[in-house]
């Protein structure tokens, strides 16, 4: 019987990262509460997207980690970007964020190496 993505850490650390990016988008600056505060809304979407499709093993499941491993990168960038446009309110959001980031990062990384048939962790 195949787990549900609700029981995976990386589930429940895909969804706390989700919530913390939409309540530190609520005191982004306007310009970048439309710009680059939606981009980080619809990544961190994908992110918890990615991690429900790849959780049911099947033929993709190697593509699909991978894809999740490579939205987990572009977010981290994209969250580097706001701390440098002074986006997030605080450094506490910043900090909040990140280290979430980081969490479903190591996550989705570990699961990378432990999906038979991907050749060459990068």
């Amino acid at each position: 019987m195949v787990r549900q993505p609700q029981h995976f850490p990386l589930w429940r650390d895909a969804n706390r990262l989700l919530l913390a990016i939409e309540q530190a988008m609520r005191d982004f600056p306007r310009y970048h509460k439309y710009t680059l505060g939606t981009d980080l809304r619809r990544q961190a979407m994908a992110i918890c997207q990615l991690v429900r499709r790849a959780a049911p093993r099947g033929d993709d499941q190697v593509a699909r980690v991978t894809q999740l491993v490579e939205a987990v990168d572009d977010l981290k960038l994209q969250i580097q970007l706001g701390k440098e446009l002074q986006a997030f309110q605080s450094f506490k959001h910043f900090q909040a964020i990140s280290e979430l980031v980081v969490a479903v990062g190591k996550q989705s990384g570990g699961w990378r190496t432990l999906v038979p048939g991907l050749a060459c962790p990068v």
